[in-house]
């Protein structure tokens, strides 16, 4: 049969009067695509839409190698699909970060920032309009059934989960507070039924049960489906109402609880002893830069904490290896795309800090994230900057629904053919309100965690800079110090005026990045994925080293500057400092205002 087309090969098979085909395009695609597209397709239409699994976990870490202990989530994704590398949160919180993940907006857009009223949780998400706008919604209208169970939000609770319930799900199955965090004691609320609380028995158990019903029905629907499923491992045991962080000290935080069958594992497992591993000298600044050196009874407790975390996993790790076996019983195992990833990473004894997120380092705002689906490379590692902005914009690319205008973020590029796509550089990281210490030891609440930050990865370049609410600056060039150990901004003990980045000083340097955080603390829409042409509306500067140019240096000292003019625990307009940048033409630099 070589050297037939595709015509051909449909008439040998006797399918051609079967099939609708069109000559001028199906002649240039590949048999095997055009087969497939055609077997599933509905009643003889355009193909059917894709599958889509979304496995969300709680407060996973990529950094400290939690991958490394989870042989199925090995085994199925990342052997037979592609890890993005570079990819981050833009709020490293759990509830700012979902509600940007399922609406493809920053906090500064969606004005839930925190994770219990007023400032955030489901009263909020709720408040802002969002349960009638937002993803399983818009799947739903574009002719897929939608699934759900586990962890939707904070402050979803048994008093309020009516009021009203959840939209855009075909069927649900919700944790909700207070005993969204205990392991052992957890209450779950399917469709519009009352909460049910599953005394003594394991959250995860409960949840792999849940998950594989609501499979089986999707796949028995016969209907393109989304299935999100959200495990609140590897969180944190919590005991008490944590919707008053003011009343912090009457929960009991400790750690996470594996199921009775993992609880003997990786005994010998400790906290990777990396260089920012409880450091000699401090590092970051603001209550960060107070922090003591963690004497042995901290590092004992983290290490122990540790080994929980990664034992709570493989409950998790058992359900991913369920779900796999289902879709491949059932033959749909090649038309489901299947995400895996985080709402926000975690920190353990970096920087001499306890366990926790809320900052803006490495170890809280990158998580994992591996697609597997049609298409998509086998074992394949993309270094592509992307972010929970993206997935929204991704998932309606795959559902061939056109994108919103109000997507703050950009299409992931998932297929093979499209890792050489260009993409932008840079990630927008926002926090609000306070950061807290977990675990059995923990409890302790800092304030003033507010900061503005920019991560911006390219071709020999590699750097995090924020601005916090009082005004301290922190830049890390990740090139030379991969673990942000030294803050070389200037008027810091590690600043030095002989260094270089690109080959230009550091004050050029930051005033380019300073302006392009400038932009993306309040950018809306495409000002966020292309925010080099807000500064340069001519077109001439799409990256870092083209805004270095000396040419410009008048044009960036002009600029206002990131700051803030006071500290608040949510998005308060006028707390946040200026807002509008300059844009700069060839015959000068006029103001441009928007919002």
């Amino acid at each position: 049969m070589k050297g037939l087309k595709l015509r051909d090969i449909l008439l040998y098979a006797g399918v051609a009067g079967a099939i609708p085909w069109s000559s001028a395009q199906d002649d240039q695609k590949p048999l095997n695509e055009f087969l497939s597209d055609q077997m599933i397709s509905s009643k003889g239409g355009s193909p059917q839409k894709r599958n889509i699994i979304f496995i969300l976990t709680d407060d996973q870490d990529i950094e400290m190698n939690s991958l490394d202990y989870m042989p199925f989530v090995q085994k199925h994704l990342l052997d037979k699909g592609t890890l993005f590398r570079n990819h981050f949160v833009t709020t490293a919180l759990c509830c700012p970060s979902r509600v940007s993940l399922w609406t493809g907006r920053h906090s500064h857009n969606t004005n839930v920032t925190d994770v219990n009223p007023p400032y955030g949780g489901y009263p909020k998400f709720v408040s802002q309009g969002f349960n009638e706008n937002f993803l399983p919604v818009w799947l739903q209208q574009a002719g897929y059934n939608t699934y759900y169970t586990g962890k939707l939000f904070n402050a979803h609770t048994t008093k309020n989960y009516n009021s009203p319930h959840v939209k855009g799900f075909t069927a649900s199955d919700f944790l909700l507070d207070p005993w969204t965090y205990n392991y052992l004691n957890p209450a779950y609320q399917r469709n519009q039924d009352a909460p049910i609380i599953y005394k003594g028995q394991h959250t995860l158990d409960i949840l792999i049960d849940k998950a594989n019903s609501l499979l089986d029905d999707a796949i028995a629907s016969e209907k393109p489906f989304f299935l999100g499923i959200a495990p609140v491992a590897p969180h944190s045991n919590v005991e008490g109402d944590i919707s008053d962080i003011n009343d912090i000290d009457k929960v009991k935080f400790s750690e996470p609880v594996p199921l009775k069958r993992h609880e003997h594992l990786f005994s010998d497992a400790k906290v990777p002893r990396t260089p920012h591993f409880n450091p000699d000298k401090p590092s970051g600044v603001n209550w960060i830069a107070e922090r003591p050196k963690l004497n042995q009874t901290w590092i004992d407790h983290n290490d122990y904490y540790y080994r929980q975390r990664l034992r709570a996993l493989q409950g998790v790790d058992e359900l991913v290896d369920g779900i796999f076996k289902r879709l491949e019983e059932n033959g749909q195992l090649e038309n489901t795309y299947i995400f895996y990833t985080a709402d926000n990473g975690f920190h353990v004894s970096q920087h001499r800090l306890n366990p926790g997120k809320e900052c803006g380092f490495e170890d809280d705002i990158r998580v994992p994230f591996i697609v597997r689906g049609p298409g998509v490379a086998a074992g394949g590692i993309s270094k592509a900057v992307t972010t929970h902005i993206d997935v929204a914009p991704t998932i309606f690319e795959l559902a061939g629904i056109p994108l919103r205008e109000d997507f703050d973020g950009l299409a992931i590029p998932l297929e093979k053919s499209q890792q050489n796509t260009k993409r932008h550089e840079h990630v927008n990281v926002e926090y609000w309100g306070f950061a807290v210490e977990e675990g059995s030891l923990g409890g302790t609440l800092f304030w003033n965690n507010t900061y503005k930050s920019l991560r911006i990865i390219g071709e020999n370049y590699n750097l995090y800079y924020s601005v916090w609410c009082n005004n301290e600056h922190q830049l890390y060039d990740l090139t030379t110090d991969p673990y942000q150990l030294r803050n070389i901004f200037p008027g810091y003990e590690d600043h030095d005026e002989s260094v270089t980045i690109l080959g230009a000083p550091l004050t050029r340097v930051i005033d380019r990045l300073d302006s392009l955080l400038l932009v993306l603390k309040s950018c809306k829409g495409t000002v966020c994925v292309k925010p080099w042409q807000k500064l340069h509306p001519n077109g001439d500067v799409q990256s870092l080293p083209d805004a270095l140019l000396s040419d410009f240096d008048a044009f960036y000292e002009q600029q206002e500057t990131v700051r803030f003019d006071r500290c608040e625990a949510g998005y308060i307009l006028d707390a946040e400092g200026p807002q509008d940048a300059l844009s700069y033409t060839r015959h000068g630099v006029h103001w441009t205002h928007w919002v």
